[in-house]
């Protein structure tokens, strides 16, 4: 339990752009823009970080003000469920080489904050997961519903969480996810849908900024009041925004 629990907590994270910093917060990528269900990602392009799609210079002062070398040299993303035998760093739990990577990724790489201690273990344990046997091959359709979801888990983990600063990382992921769906909801007649969700943002803001204060238990409760109707809201208009294919392809 405790393993999987970490796990999720990675999984969150990974998802997160808050948690890289820098330049990659300010444009929304995450490790799993590059890492795409912590695979790799055929269709990531990113100019004057990208050659052709599916790669990236992991050396450009784009990026990091650490790493930046004048050069550059894009290379294929990675797949973290590849060949063990063409990993640059072990994933044995007895050692730490793994978390001493991710850390260098997330400061140099990508000039982003120290990562809360849980946050970094989360995220190792999520990528010491990744394995052929545990995908199954299938592609799921990302839905308003599938990305509510997402919101849900990181507050829920946020909620039992006692380390106050992997707790505000958690919550600022689920606002992030609120982001997304507010990026498929850009239609005039979703505007109310719109509200909603700057409305749902201020209270995750203010939740983040009062944890571990007397007035933590009212703000949970405030959440936890409003947030049903809202999620079914979100979910009723999902269909007529920008998660339908079928409306993009008239666009």
């Amino acid at each position: 339990p405790g393993e999987r629990r970490s796990a999720e907590i990675g999984r969150v994270a990974f998802r997160a752009p808050l948690l890289l910093g820098g330049e990659a917060a300010r444009v929304g990528l995450s490790c799993s823009s590059c890492h795409r269900n912590g695979r790799t990602n055929p269709d990531f392009h990113f100019p004057g970080v990208s050659g052709r799609p599916g790669t990236a210079d992991v050396t450009t002062s784009i990026l990091s003000s650490h790493r930046g070398d004048g050069t550059f040299n894009p290379k294929p993303i990675p797949d973290l469920a590849g060949d063990p035998s063409k990993r640059i760093v072990t994933r044995d739990r007895g050692k730490r080489d793994l978390e001493k990577f991710i850390q260098g990724l997330i400061t140099k790489e990508f000039d982003g904050p120290e990562p809360p201690a849980r946050v970094l273990d989360g995220i190792a344990d999520y990528v010491r997961s990744i394995a052929p046997e545990n995908c199954s091959g299938s592609e799921l359709e990302v839905t308003a519903s599938s990305i509510v979801e997402e919101v849900e888990l990181a507050l829920a983990l946020a909620r039992d969480e006692p380390d106050l600063a992997t707790a505000r990382l958690l919550i600022g992921a689920a606002r992030s996810n609120l982001g997304r769906i507010d990026e498929r909801f850009q239609l005039p007649a979703l505007a109310a849908d719109r509200q909603l969700l700057v409305e749902a943002d201020g209270e995750l803001r203010a939740l983040q900024e009062g944890l571990g204060a007397p007035r933590e238990r009212a703000l949970w409760a405030q959440w936890e009041k409003d947030w049903p109707e809202r999620r079914r809201q979100l979910e009723a208009d999902g269909p007529r925004s920008l998660f339908s294919n079928a409306l993009l392809k008239k666009l």
